[in-house]
């Protein structure tokens, strides 16, 4: 699975610098895949996607810090909790993404093609 960051966000900011995977944003932020992973250039990404790791894209939310489902391990590999959620100060404002249910062993694998 991968978190998400709901509309009760209060732009604190405490979440992003915990991310070991650069996953999270600020509101209105471009990314890329390349950002705090070892991507580089042209990269078939575990859901099938090919992408060009350091093309910057779209932000995902223009109001409030928002997490990207392919770069989120929730801390696998790196951390026993997810540190976004331990640092937030807003109870429930990052939730499990009801889109993107994963078990323990697709988000290690995630933490591995991201950081190999």
């Amino acid at each position: 699975m991968s978190l998400l960051i709901t509309d009760t966000c209060i732009n604190c900011a405490a979440c992003e610098p915990e991310c070991p995977n650069q996953a999270i944003y600020e509101p209105g932020a471009e990314w890329s895949m390349a950002e705090g992973t070892s991507l580089q250039g042209t990269v078939t990404l575990l859901n099938g996607d090919e992408v060009d790791a350091e093309e910057m894209q779209e932000p995902l939310s223009d109001d409030f810090y928002f997490i990207v489902a392919d770069k989120c391990t929730e801390c696998k590999g790196f951390h026993e909790e997810e540190q976004c959620i331990a640092f937030c100060p807003v109870p429930e404002c990052i939730i499990v993404h009801p889109d993107h249910e994963e078990s323990e062993d697709q988000l290690l694998e995630r933490q591995s093609f991201l950081h190999n």
